[in-house]
């Protein structure tokens, strides 16, 4: 998937009404936007469908981690509202991701990338420590980038801070989408590991979710062409 614009907009609401007309706004000023289980789990599939009539590529953030069987039925079960990417816990381990990856791959020319969650941006190192990982956030993200790899995944999300290490290790055709980011003089909210899109976008991300500094905006459209007119300077 090669995209004009990296930025996709996380729709981030249980509002279905505000969820489609921001992506009816956004089309054009943005490359596509994330739906999450907050918004999936009180909508389901038809307010994808609702959201994605809109013709913004969706990214579907689910997480899901479970058993193999399990996930590669989750899979199977969302492929066919075709979103563009679609992910799974990382630590959810290598038969987990060759399952999903596996699934996702019955749906030929139309399947979506699976990608998978190596560390939250909302934690940081004693994050990592209060559940038993040792080791610095760079080293857990390598680990769990390269189990992903190798079992099949096309990317990984990662925070802005580890994108030039696994672009080194892994390789310019692996996918890193990279959440927890700001422009210069945003809020950081509940992000621990973040960084300005132009930053990002340097270091080698491929796609950017930026939310409520689009989102919270007064006007998200214009709030995205910014962004957008920074990143093409």
């Amino acid at each position: 998937m090669t995209l004009e614009n990296p930025v996709f907009c996380a729709l981030d609401t249980t509002d279905l009404g505000r969820a489609e007309k921001l992506a009816r706004s956004l089309k054009g000023s943005v490359g596509g936007a994330k739906i999450g289980m907050e918004f999936f789990n009180a909508h389901g599939p038809q307010g994808y469908l609702a959201v994605a009539a809109a013709g913004l590529p969706i990214f579907l953030d689910l997480k899901l981690h479970d058993i193999p069987n399990t996930v590669a039925g989750g899979i199977r079960a969302i492929l066919p509202l075709k979103p563009a990417i679609v992910n799974v816990h990382a630590a959810g381990g290598a038969a987990m991701m060759r399952a999903a990856a596996d699934a996702a791959r019955e749906a030929g020319s139309d399947r979506p990338l699976v990608i998978g969650v190596t560390m939250l941006t909302s934690l940081d190192a004693s994050d990592l420590a209060d559940t038993g990982v040792s080791g610095t956030p760079s080293d857990h993200v390598r680990r769990l980038a390269g189990l992903a790899a190798s079992s099949g995944l096309d990317g990984v999300v990662c925070s802005a801070h580890e994108i030039e290490v696994l672009r080194r290790d892994l390789g310019k055709e692996f996918k890193l989408v990279v959440p927890g980011i700001r422009p210069a003089g945003s809020d950081i909210a509940d992000q621990k590991r973040i960084m300005t899109p132009a930053e990002a976008l340097a270091l080698g991300a491929d796609i950017l979710v930026i939310g409520r500094p689009i989102t919270g905006a007064g006007d998200p459209r214009a709030a995205a062409e910014e962004i957008g007119r920074f990143l093409a300077a």
